[in-house]
C-alpha cells in the first residue's frame, strides 16, 4: 500500500478518465478513419495506424516501435482483424509504459531516507511550482512533515507563488532576497529541515534553458552543497513538463536530461489537452518513469502515475 493510498479508486478514476477524455476522443476518431472499410491489418492499416499515433504525439520512435510489435503480432497470428487492434495497440502501449515504471507506480519517499529530497525542474510556465505546492499537499495528506525551499530566486513571482502554496497547504518555506545564490537557498533549507525533522523537502529551482552550460552548472552547484547538509541529496530529480505542448515537451526533457541526471517526470496540463499520448513516447524515449501527472486545477488533481491505469482511461470500454 503507498503512502498516497488515501486516494479512492473510484476518485482516482474520475479524476484519470475526465483529464484524459480530450485526448482519448482524438485518438478514437483517428483510429476510427485509419481502418474504415478494413475487415483485416494490413499494410495499410498498419500506415494509417502510424499516422495517427504520430499525430498523437506519441513520437516518431515511439511509434515505430509499437507498429514493429504489432507488425509481429500480425506476422505470428497470421490473420488479425481490425476489431482485435483496440485490444493489442492498448496492450503494447501498457507495455511500453511498464517497462519504464517504479514499484506499481508508488512515487513514495522511503522512510529509511529522511529528510528525502526532491529537486524540482523545469522550464518556466510548465507548472513548476504549482506542481510542487500539489506535491507538497499530498505528502502532507500522507502524514509527512514538508519542507518547501524556494531556490528559484530570479523570478520574484517565482518566490511568492512558492509562498503561497506554502500557506494553503500549511508547510514551511525557505526563501532569501531576490537574486540570492540558489545554491545557498537550498543549503539554508535542509539546514533548517534536517533541524525540524522533515520527512520531504521539495526543492523549486530556476526555469531557464537558454544556456544549457550555465544551466548544468547551476544544477551541479546546487546538488553539491545540499551535500554538505545530506549527503546523499537530491534523492530525486524530478523534472515537470507541459503535455499540452507536446513535441515540444519531448525537446525540453532531452534538454533537461542533457543538463542534469533527471530520475523522474511530471507531466502536467493533461485535462485541456488532446496530446495526452506525449506522455507514452517521452516515458519511453528517454527511459524515465513518469510518476505524477496533473489532470486539473484542484491540489488533488495531480495523481501519482500507474500506467496500467492510464492505459485504461485512455481506451475505456470504447469498441471500434
Amino acid at each position: 500500500m503507498g503512502i498516497f493510498s488515501f486516494f479512492s479508486k473510484k476518485e482516482k478514476k474520475e479524476v484519470l478518465d475526465a483529464g484524459l477524455e480530450k485526448t482519448k476522443a482524438s485518438v478514437f476518431s483517428k483510429l476510427t478513419r485509419a481502418i474504415a472499410g478494413k475487415s483485416k491489418v494490413d499494410d495499410e492499416v498498419l500506415d494509417n495506424l502510424e499516422e495517427v499515433l504520430i499525430s498523437s504525439d506519441v513520437g516518431v520512435d515511439t511509434t515505430l516501435e509499437i507498429i514493429g510489435r504489432i507488425q509481429e503480432r500480425v506476422a505470428r497470428d497470421k490473420y488479425v482483424s481490425t476489431s482485435e487492434l483496440q485490444r493489442i495497440l492498448r496492450e503494447e502501449v501498457a507495455a511500453l509504459l511498464a517497462s519504464h515504471e517504479t514499484e506499481a507506480g508508488d512515487p513514495a519517499a522511503p522512510d529509511a531516507l529522511k529528510p528525502y529530497v526532491i529537486m524540482v525542474v523545469g522550464v518556466n510556465g510548465v507548472g513548476k511550482t504549482t506542481t510542487i505546492g500539489k506535491l507538497a499537499y499530498l505528502f502532507k495528506q500522507a502524514g509527512k512533515k514538508v519542507y518547501l525551499g524556494a531556490a528559484d530566486t530570479f523570478r520574484a513571482a517565482a518566490v511568492e507563488q512558492l509562498c503561497i502554496w506554502g500557506e494553503r497547504v500549511g508547510v514551511p518555506v525557505v526563501k532569501q532576497q531576490m537574486g540570492s545564490d540558489p545554491a545557498s537557498v537550498a543549503f539554508d533549507t535542509l539546514n533548517s529541515a534536517v533541524a525540524g525533522g522533515a520527512d520531504v523537502v521539495l526543492i523549486d529551482t530556476a526555469g531557464r534553458l537558454h544556456n544549457k552550460v550555465g544551466l548544468m552548472n547551476e544544477l551541479t552547484k546546487i546538488k553539491k552543497v545540499m551535500q554538505k547538509v545530506v549527503p546523499e541529496a537530491p534523492h530525486e530529480v524530478l523534472l515537470v513538463l507541459d503535455g499540452s505542448t507536446g513535441q515540444n515537451a519531448f525537446e525540453q526533457a532531452k534538454q533537461f536530461t542533457r543538463a542534469t541526471e533527471v530520475t523522474a517526470l511530471a507531466i502536467t496540463k493533461l485535462d485541456g489537452t488532446a496530446k495526452g499520448g506525449v506522455v507514452v513516447g517521452i516515458s519511453n524515449q528517454l527511459k524515465v518513469p513518469v510518476k505524477y501527472i496533473g489532470l486539473g486545477e484542484k491540489m488533488t488533481d495531480l495523481q501519482p502515475f500507474d500506467s496500467r491505469e492510464f492505459v485504461d482511461s485512455l481506451f475505456g470500454d470504447t469498441q471500434l
